[in-house]
C-alpha cells in the first residue's frame, strides 16, 4: 500500500540524566530532505539522526526536533564572571569620582555589561544520552510511519475513484472507436463530391486517399496504451515501495494518450469524454504529489 509524504510523530523517553522528546514532521517534497534541530551539546548526534531517518523515509521534507530536559531543568548553566564584574564596578566608581557624577553603581548596571552573565553547556554523558535519543527517535519514526500509512490508504481510495472515472470514459470511447474511420471516410467523401459537383476524375485514387485520411482517425492503439497505463497505475497503488515518481510518469503517459485521442477523433461526444478524462487526470496529479 502506498504511503503519504505528510505525517507527524512524537515520542518521549527518559534516561538517568534527562528526558528526551523527539518531534518529527514531514511534508511532500520531490526528493528526501532531512532537517535536524538538536541542542548544541548534542550536535555530534545530528548525523546518526539523519541516517536513521533516511532508513525509514524515502521521499519528503522531514523536520526532526529534539529537546532535552535534565533533572536541573536545562542543558545550560548560568555563569557569573565575578572577577570581571568587580573590575567593571571599580572602573565605574572611579569614572564617577573623576567626572563628579551623582548616583550609584547598582547590580542592573553591572550585569548589563557584556560577558558578565553567560550561559555554558552543562556536562552530560553524550554516549548514554545518545542511545536514549536514538531509541526515542525510533519510536517517533514509527508514529510518523503509522500516520503516513493511514494517509496513504485515504490517498489510494481517492486515486482509485478518479482512475475508475477515466476507465469509464475510456470504455465509452472504445465502443465508438470502430466506427470512427468509416464515419470520417463517408464525411470526407460527401464533402468532396459536394465541392466537385461533377463526376470524380479518378475514383480509384480518391478511394485510396480517403482510406489514408480515414486511417488517421483510428484511435485503437491509443486506447490500448491508455488501458495498459491504467493497469500499471492500479498495480503501483498496491506496491510496498516508493512509487510516487512512477505514478507521476504514468500520468504523463496517460495524458499523452488522451490528448492524442482528442486530436485524432473528430467526434463531439468523444471530445466531451476527453475533457472529462483530462479533468480526472488533473485531480490525480494533485493527489500523486503527496505520494512517497
Amino acid at each position: 500500500m502506498i504511503r503519504s509524504m505528510t505525517g507527524y510523530g512524537k515520542k518521549d523517553g527518559t534516561s538517568q540524566q534527562a528526558t528526551v522528546t523527539v518531534e518529527i514532521r514531514s511534508v511532500n517534497h520531490r526528493f528526501l530532505e532531512v532537517a535536524v534541530r538538536v541542542p548544541r551539546s548534542l550536535a555530534q548526534l545530528e548525523d546518526p539522526i539523519r541516517k536513521a531517518v533516511q532508513q525509514r523515509c524515502l521521499r519528503g521534507r522531514v523536520d526532526v526536533s529534539v529537546s532535552v530536559q535534565t533533572a536541573g531543568g536545562s542543558l545550560k548553566t548560568v555563569h557569573i564572571d565575578q572577577v570581571l564584574a568587580k573590575q567593571y564596578h571599580t572602573a565605574l566608581k572611579k569614572l564617577q569620582k573623576t567626572l563628579g557624577l551623582r548616583g550609584g553603581v547598582d547590580l542592573s548596571m553591572v550585569a548589563g555589561f557584556r560577558d558578565i552573565v553567560s550561559l555554558t553547556d552543562e556536562p552530560v554523558d553524550t554516549d548514554h544520552l545518545g542511545k536514549t535519543l536514538l531509541r526515542v527517535l525510533g519510536g517517533a519514526l514509527t508514529e510518523l510511519e503509522k500516520m503516513r500509512k493511514r494517509e496513504g490508504e485515504a490517498l489510494t481510495k481517492d486515486l482509485t475513484l478518479h482512475l475508475d472515472a477515466i476507465r469509464e470514459a475510456q470504455s465509452i470511447v472504445a465502443k465508438k472507436a470502430p466506427d470512427l474511420a468509416k464515419i470520417a471516410f463517408d464525411r470526407m467523401k460527401a464533402r468532396i463530391e459536394t465541392l466537385l459537383q461533377s463526376e470524380v476524375p479518378d475514383p480509384a485514387r480518391l478511394q485510396q486517399e480517403l482510406a489514408v485520411y480515414a486511417d488517421r482517425s483510428d484511435i485503437s492503439e491509443e486506447l490500448v496504451r491508455l488501458e495498459s497505463h491504467m493497469v500499471q497505475f492500479d498495480q503501483q497503488l498496491r506496491s510496498q515501495e516508493s512509487v510516487g515518481k512512477t505514478l507521476e510518469f504514468l500520468l504523463q503517459e496517460m495524458g499523452r494518450e488522451v490528448n492524442t485521442i482528442g486530436s485524432k477523433a473528430n467526434d463531439a461526444e468523444i471530445a466531451a469524454l476527453v475533457v472529462r478524462m483530462k479533468a480526472e487526470l488533473e485531480k490525480l496529479r494533485e493527489q500523486v504529489q503527496n505520494v512517497e
